[in-house]
C-alpha cells in the first residue's frame, strides 16, 4: 500500500507542528526519518504536486491480504497502548506474521485507528561516556518522588542495569538517605543472585546520600566501585532519568491515597517495562529479554518470520497468477 500526496502531506504537517520533535513524532508514526527528509525536500521544492507516487510496479506479490490487514486491527483493538513499531513486533512474535511498522501506521491509518500519543516519553539525553559492554558490569541509580494524599512524599530508589535497561530492584522509601541507598544495593544483589567474587560498578549522581563517607565505606565493603555523573550534568545518568521519566508519565495519571496502593502500580509498571515494553534501543526486544540472554534468539525468529511471510505472500501471488 502506497501513501497518496495528501496523506505525505497530512504527514508533513503533523510533524511540522507536533510538540515532541522529528524523529520521536516520526517513531510514534512508523515512518522513516531518511524517507519523511525525502518527502519534505519535494514537498518545499515542488509542493504537494511533487508528493504523487510514482508509476507502481507490476509486481504486487508482496501485498498484504485482508486476512493479515484484519489481524493487525484485531491487535491493535486488544493493545491501544502500543505504537505501530511495538504492534509489528508484537505480530512477529506473538502471531508468526511479520508487517513492517509502516505497513502497520498505513493499515491502522486507512481505519481511522491512528491517534496522538496518550503521554510524552522524554528524551535521555546523552549517554554515559563509557557504554556498557555486558549485563551487569554497570548499574545506575537514582531516587525519585511522589507525593500520596494524606501520607506526605514517598521516594522511590531504583536500580537499573546499564546495559540492558533492566530494572534489577527498587523500593519506595519513606526518607531519601544513605541507609535507604544501602539497603536498595543489598536488595539488587540478592536479586540478581551474582556470584560473590564478582560486583557491577554503581553510578550515580552527587546527591548527599550518594556522596556521604557512610556510603563510600560500604561500597568498598561490597567490593564495589562507585561512579559519580558530572556535576550539573543529569544526562550522565540518561537512562535511568529517561525510564523516571517515562514510568511517571503513567503511574502518576491516577491519585493515590496509601503507600500499598501506589506500590502496587510501581509493580504493575515495572513488570511491564522488564517484560512486554519493546525497547527501540535494543533492537526492539524488552530489557528482559537482554537481560535474560534472549535477545539474538528472538531476533533471528524474527528474521525467519519475516523470510517465511515473505515466501507464502510470493506463493500465494504466483498461484492466484496461474488460476486466472
Amino acid at each position: 500500500m502506497r501513501l497518496t500526496a495528501a496523506e505525505k502531506q497530512e504527514i508533513i504537517q503533523l510533524v511540522e507542528r507536533s510538540e515532541l520533535g522529528v524523529n520521536k513524532t516520526l517513531n510514534q508514526l512508523g515512518i522513516n526519518k531518511s524517507t519523511f527528509y525525502k518527502w519534505y525536500k519535494i514537498y518545499l521544492d515542488k509542493g504537494t504536486i511533487g508528493l504523487e507516487p510514482k508509476q507502481e510496479s507490476k509486481q504486487r506479490w508482496n501485498s498484504i491480504p485482508p486476512v493479515e490487514k484484519n489481524l493487525v486491527v484485531e491487535i491493535a483493538l486488544e493493545n491501544t497502548e502500543l505504537s505501530p513499531r511495538e504492534l509489528s513486533c508484537k505480530l512477529s512474535d506473538a502471531k508468526g506474521v511479520f508487517i513492517s511498522e509502516s505497513s502497520v501506521y498505513r493499515i491502522l491509518k486507512a481505519r481511522g485507528l491512528i491517534t496522538s500519543p496518550s503521554h510524552i516519553l522524554m528524551a535521555a539525553g546523552n549517554e554515559f561516556s563509557e557504554k556498557t559492554c555486558f549485563v551487569n558490569e554497570m548499574w545506575q541509580t537514582d531516587f525519585t518522588y511522589f507525593k500520596i494524599l494524606g501520607w506526605g512524599w514517598y521516594y522511590l530508589s531504583t536500580i537499573l542495569d546499564d546495559y540492558s535497561r533492566y530494572i534489577v530492584y527498587w523500593e519506595l522509601c519513606k526518607t531519601m538517605k544513605t541507609e535507604d541507598v544501602q539497603r536498595t544495593v543489598n536488595s539488587a544483589l540478592e536479586a540478581a543472585k551474582l556470584p560473590k567474587n564478582y560486583r557491577p560498578k554503581l553510578l550515580a549522581d552527587n546527591g548527599a546520600c550518594y556522596i556521604a563517607s557512610e556510603l563510600k565505606a560500604f561500597m568498598e565493603d561490597k567490593k564495589m566501585k562507585l561512579i559519580h555523573g558530572r556535576p550539573n550534568h543529569p544526562q550522565t545518568q540518561g537512562k535511568i532519568e529517561r525510564y523516571h521519566r517515562s514510568m511517571k508519565n503513567v503511574v502518576k495519571l491516577d491519585n493515590y491515597y496509601c503507600p500499598e496502593e501506589l506500590e502496587a502500580a510501581l509493580a504493575e509498571f515495572v513488570r511491564y517495562y522488564n517484560q512486554e515494553r519493546y525497547h527501540e534501543s535494543l533492537g526492539n526486544v524488552t530489557p528482559a529479554d537482554v537481560y535474560y540472554g534472549r535477545q539474538e534468539e528472538i531476533l533471528k525468529y524474527r528474521e525467519r518470520i519475516k523470510v517465511l511471510t515473505m515466501k507464502r505472500r510470493r506463493q500465494d501471488y504466483l498461484r492466484h497468477k496461474i488460476a486466472s
